[in-house]
């Protein structure tokens, strides 16, 4: 069904018509002359009152008050919003007054952008203003914004429902520009990562999204199929098992923020294409790799809240360095009394019963673990812990431990009840790794979707020698969530995923 047009769209298109047939285009190809913004206008006037005596600044118009021969406004451009003061006879200093009386209060609405060259000054109001002496038409907008009103204490057209938001966020990001402030923020935490990486030397790199084999986790993919090559190829759930051949191949530390992709459920944690940083390090471990995570993360919080305490929704998480840490045992022990260190699958399938945790008969021994620690831990971990040594079981990727059988030298941090981080000391034993996928096939015979494959040419990689190495991701939506305070993961991604829009 096509369409319909509301009143206010057929006024606002009828305005654009007439603009042309005025001669001016609402749309034009040109290139306009800012020479400030309304933050910096804002900023330093007060403080300098000689400062924007010839400014040209350009915004989307978000309110106006037509008083006759002299109108207010308020444009809003990227970095804020100004008062805009427009005089009849100084924006039409000739006889024809059609630029104020018929465009300014007459063809232009809210939401249209417009250019402004004037100076700045203070009103009676003590309002910092611009004083427009020239105005240009640069964009009519045709489809009028969900602006505020408020009656007898009831405020309509608030655009505050979290779907509308979410799936037009270009308009969220007009009507409520606070939320800009939280992607800001995520770019800071991005850039923070970025630079303490690269002063420690490590090399930024890209690998590939499509695969032809997909590893690096256990999860299910998205499938696609190659025409040219007539292939399946995977989008990628990790990009581990390449970052580690580069390091087979002598880079000493190699790190990508990456997009990856799992075919998974969604909720208010989960997107099902989200962002990670994933870092290799040559010749290092677990344990070192835990201190660079408290540092690096340490650092992203005194840069973003000059702090290293956050708020996240009713707590206070502190993010000064040294985090607690648990083994995991430990922490099952800790938080439901009972030592699971040295059950098999039955014993612990009991547990899982006494617990009233629900199992089913695809879960292996790492999998009735993993369900035990998360429904009876994870929920209690406020402040940044470290979970480390990991049942062998849940990990295909990661070392052996050094003196413990049975478990492997892993680690999650854990914050505000939610991991934000996995790594490893990774494995280097070709024969054991295999060993390792190997097991993984029979997981995945018995019917778990999220069982890793066997990829043979990392196999081949790792034969060929990778020295000892530590590997780590972070999840960058994850932690943006918790840096920026933010109550859903669609709340720091410009454009979450969401079914297709139904009309109505």
């Amino acid at each position: 069904m096509a369409y319909e047009l509301s009143e206010q769209e057929l006024l606002r298109r009828e305005a654009a018509k007439n603009l042309r047939d005025m001669g001016i285009n609402p749309y034009p190809a040109a290139l306009y002359p800012v020479n400030a913004t309304s933050k910096e206008i804002l900023d330093k006037f007060p403080q300098d009152n000689s400062l924007f005596q010839e400014v040209s600044i350009a915004g989307r118009i978000m309110s106006r008050r037509i008083m006759g021969a002299a109108s207010f406004a308020v444009i809003q451009d990227g970095a804020g919003k100004i008062q805009l003061y427009i005089k009849r006879d100084e924006i039409c200093p000739d006889e024809d007054k059609t630029l104020y009386n018929q465009v300014f209060k007459k063809l232009l609405d809210i939401g249209d952008i417009i250019g402004v060259k004037g100076y700045v000054f203070v009103t009676q109001m003590g309002e910092t203003s611009i004083h427009v002496k020239e105005l240009t038409v640069l964009c009519k907008s045709v489809r009028p914004l969900p602006i505020v009103k408020e009656k007898d204490g009831v405020i309509y057209d608030a655009f505050t429902n979290p779907e509308q938001r979410y799936r037009q966020r270009y308009l969220d990001l007009i009507v409520n520009p606070q939320y800009r402030e939280t992607f800001i923020q995520r770019t800071k935490m991005v850039n923070t990562m970025r630079n303490f990486l690269n002063e420690k030397g490590y090399l930024e790199v890209e690998t590939p999204i499509l695969q032809p084999v997909y590893g690096g986790a256990a999860a299910r993919p998205f499938k696609t199929h190659h025409n040219t090559l007539d292939m399946t190829l995977y989008l990628r759930i990790a990009n581990e098992l390449y970052l580690k051949k580069l390091i087979v191949g002598g880079y000493d530390g190699v790190y990508e923020f990456s997009k990856d992709f799992r075919n998974e459920g969604m909720d208010r944690f989960h997107n099902p294409e989200f962002t990670q940083m994933e870092l290799y390090v040559a010749y290092k471990d677990y344990f070192w790799m835990m201190d660079l995570v408290e540092a690096m993360v340490e650092r992203i919080a005194l840069t973003l809240h000059n702090d290293t305490k956050v708020k996240v929704g009713d707590q206070i998480i502190d993010f000064k360095r040294p985090w607690q840490r648990f083994t995991m045992y430990e922490a099952i022990e800790h938080f439901t009394g009972i030592d699971i260190s040295s059950m098999e699958e039955a014993e612990l399938r009991e547990v899982c019963k006494q617990l009233h945790i629900e199992t089913d008969n695809t879960m292996g021994k790492g999998k009735l673990i993993d369900e035990i620690f998360g429904e009876t831990c994870e929920g209690k971990l406020i402040q940044p812990t470290f979970i480390y040594d990991y049942p062998i079981e849940m990990s295909p990727l990661a070392k052996k431990h050094r003196s413990k059988p049975g478990l492997v030298e892993r680690f999650e941090a854990i914050c505000n009840c939610k991991e934000i981080c996995n790594a490893y000391s990774e494995l280097n034993d070709p024969l054991d790794q295999r060993q390792r996928f190997e097991d993984q096939l029979e997981l995945g015979k018995r019917g778990d979707t999220e069982s890793m494959v066997l990829d043979e040419d990392f196999l081949r990689a790792l034969e060929y020698g990778m020295p000892p190495t530590s590997g780590l991701g972070i999840g960058i939506d994850r932690l943006a969530m918790m840096m920026t305070d933010s109550h859903s993961i669609q709340d720091v991604l410009f454009f979450p995923q969401m079914k297709p829009e139904t009309n109505a």
